[in-house]
């Protein structure tokens, strides 16, 4: 009996997983450019932590000024937010754009997949630990990894939609 009630839980649980994801994949196909930016958060910016930021990768502060600035783990949720929302902006323009580089839209997908890793793991050694140098250290990386691949989403923009590169750096 009680095996059985466990059966049905379980197949109830997955079956409510697989229906969350179907609707996320199709409203993810139905996104527009305007969308996609709209999802961008500007809470925080990564004009803090670079003077050439969206341009040119790599960070203009210290581990410890980054953390300063990026406002502890607001600006960390914020990176691991737009990261994904940047993903979706790499295979948008990969879907509907001619000729893009693929080896750009896997970097672009690396680049997202190693900040939110990065992201995490700050973020739970911030839970136990609060601002210590590992946080700070791992913060400073997901930093480093966004604003490349934030240059990186310029670059692609200015190759193949060189008129989406404007809302692009507002919505920055």
């Amino acid at each position: 009996m009680i095996i059985s009630l466990l059966q049905i839980v379980a197949v109830t649980a997955i079956g409510f997983y697989f229906a969350s994801w179907w609707r996320r994949m199709r409203r993810r196909k139905e996104q527009t450019w305007e969308t996609l930016l709209a999802q961008l958060r500007p809470d925080w910016s990564g004009h803090e932590l670079s003077d050439h930021f969206l341009w040119e990768e790599g960070l203009s502060t210290t581990p410890e000024e980054a953390w300063k600035r990026m406002q502890g783990a607001k600006g960390l949720w914020v990176i691991y937010k737009n990261a994904q929302v940047m993903l979706e902006m790499a295979n948008y323009a990969a879907k509907n754009c001619e000729g893009v580089d693929r080896t750009l839209i896997e970097n672009l997908h690396s680049d997202a997949i190693q900040i939110r890793v990065c992201v995490l793991m700050a973020l739970a050694q911030y839970a136990f630990t609060q601002a210590s140098e590992g946080v700070r250290v791992n913060a400073f990386r997901a930093a480093s990894l966004y604003t490349g691949m934030a240059a990186r989403m310029t670059q692609l923009l200015q190759g193949y939609a060189a008129v989406r590169v404007p809302d692009f750096v507002a919505a920055m």
